[in-house]
């Protein structure tokens, strides 16, 4: 019902340079109607995005958790977007968006949105922000698309069916095989608080000695894409929100990444990830390392 009704409600023609509309039967497993709709409504979101955000720096609407954790009109704008689109398409399905209120659903299925991710990068004309969506059925996610807004890049996930490419036409995709611990390019973030980002510090000044080098793009769903691909090696952050983890945690897994959390499934206190191969020996660093 997902993939063909939205193709019918949003415009058809391209919504980006890099991708034409997906059907769902170009994805394995059951989930494929979800991930097409996913697909839909976040290129068009993506576009509205890069349609709205102006020459220079984005200015601030408001800020959540801190004086450094801004919100802005069109983050705002992106949602609404997406939640409209989804609803039409889907209007039995919950919500859960960074920005707005949460919506229950009575489907069984809910949807958790961060219409943009990477804000601050953004605001400052950093290209490494991106539209993530996933749908999930209790605390599975099934299906799950970021696009990178600022050059097009693009990847989505069904469980059980594999991670793709979809910039162009869809190719799925597994992670390489891993360099050795010494060797690993770590990708992190840091929280908005500053007792939190202090702890963080400490801890990264701890690993960074014993890898090859560390990366902080700025945006969870970027650096756990950038895991599933092989761009980076391992990943390590405390501080993510569903939004942030849904829809890139299910691509890093479906391509072949171990995902876990301090002790246990992954969560708010800690989400770190790596290759099969390199994960016991990577998670026991990051625990030595006080994360």
């Amino acid at each position: 019902m997902g993939g063909p009704l939205c193709r019918r409600l949003l415009p058809e023609r391209p919504l980006d340079p890099h991708g034409a509309r997906v059907s769902a039967d170009a994805f394995a497993g059951q989930h494929g109607e979800l991930l097409s709709l996913a697909v839909d409504v976040g290129r068009e979101a993506a576009e509205l995005v890069r349609r709205r955000r102006p020459e220079g720096r984005v200015p601030v609407a408001d800020v959540k958790s801190s004086a450094t954790d801004p919100v802005t009109e069109i983050d705002r704008a992106s949602e609404e977007l997406i939640r409209r689109l989804v609803a039409e398409a889907r209007p039995d399905d919950g919500f859960l968006g960074e920005e707005g209120d949460t919506l229950v659903g009575t489907s069984g299925v809910e949807w958790v949105v961060d219409p943009i991710d990477g804000t601050v990068n953004f605001m400052y004309g950093v290209p490494a922000y991106a539209v993530s969506i996933a749908a999930r059925t209790g605390d599975q996610v099934v299906a799950g698309f970021v696009v990178n807004v600022a050059d097009g890049r693009a990847w989505g996930a069904t469980l059980g069916g594999g991670a793709y490419r979809l910039d162009g036409e869809p190719r799925r995709f597994v992670t390489p095989t891993p360099p050795p611990l010494t060797h690993l390019l770590v990708a992190t973030g840091f929280g908005y608080d500053p007792e939190v980002r202090a702890a963080q510090g400490a801890s990264v000044t701890q690993l960074l000695p014993q890898v090859r080098d560390i990366r902080r793009i700025g945006a969870a769903a970027l650096d756990l894409c950038a895991l599933a691909e092989g761009t980076v090696d391992a990943y390590v952050e405390r501080g993510l929100q569903p939004w942030d983890l849904a829809a890139g945690g299910l691509i890093a897994t479906e391509a072949g990444c171990v995902l876990s959390g301090l002790e246990g499934a992954p969560d708010r206190r800690l989400v770190m990830g790596a290759h099969p191969e390199i994960a016991p020996e990577y998670f026991e660093l990051v625990r030595a390392c006080g994360f």
